[in-house]
């Protein structure tokens, strides 16, 4: 195939925000499918590629909650970046796990953790270096507009798959209930 005539791959990027990781890990599940994959596609901001800011992109996935201002920053970074943005997991759609620290202050729990200390003496860190923490958790879709929601925690692999196949084809993904639904 003469290198003027290869199609186009699709840039995908990808970031984990207040999360687990366990998104990425369902995108790892897609297995021998990656090589099918890493066909059609080019990786940019990626765990897989460990490149740090987002460029230019067809499409971008985001798994996480919104924590703290680094995660807002992330966000808003992919939004500027993607042509398609994907929230991806309970955490990304509704804040899932993290959101817990919701029934609770902030300042209240910084206290009660870092001043638990034999001396009794506050040690909250105040370093410039760590990202400063958001009132309380978000899902991403309260900041920037989302173009795409795949449930789950985590969506199957299969169901990563399947979404990506339609987007990257032209298709209006689809997702049927079966690949949400657990025994």
């Amino acid at each position: 195939m003469d290198v003027g005539t290869a199609p186009k791959k699709v840039k995908i990027a990808t970031a984990t925000l207040g999360g687990c990781f366990g998104c990425h890990m369902s995108l790892l599940d897609i297995d021998e499918r990656l090589l099918e994959l890493v066909q059609l596609v080019e990786f940019d901001r990626s765990p897989i590629t460990d490149i740090k800011h987002c460029g230019p992109c067809d499409i971008g996935l985001i798994e996480g909650a919104l924590c703290n201002a680094e995660n807002v920053h992330v966000l808003r970074e992919f939004r500027a970046n993607c042509k398609f943005l994907v929230a991806v997991g309970a955490c990304a759609i509704n804040g899932g796990l993290p959101a817990q620290r919701n029934r609770f202050d902030v300042g209240d729990i910084l206290q009660k953790v870092y001043s638990d200390t034999p001396d009794g003496r506050s040690r909250v860190p105040n370093d410039p270096e760590l990202p400063l923490l958001l009132d309380k958790v978000y899902p991403i879709h309260d900041v920037v507009r989302i173009d795409y929601f795949i449930p789950g925690c985590p969506p199957s692999g299969d169901a990563l798959w399947k979404f990506l196949n339609d987007l990257i084809g032209g298709r209006t993904p689809r997702l049927d209930y079966p690949q949400f639904h657990f025994d």
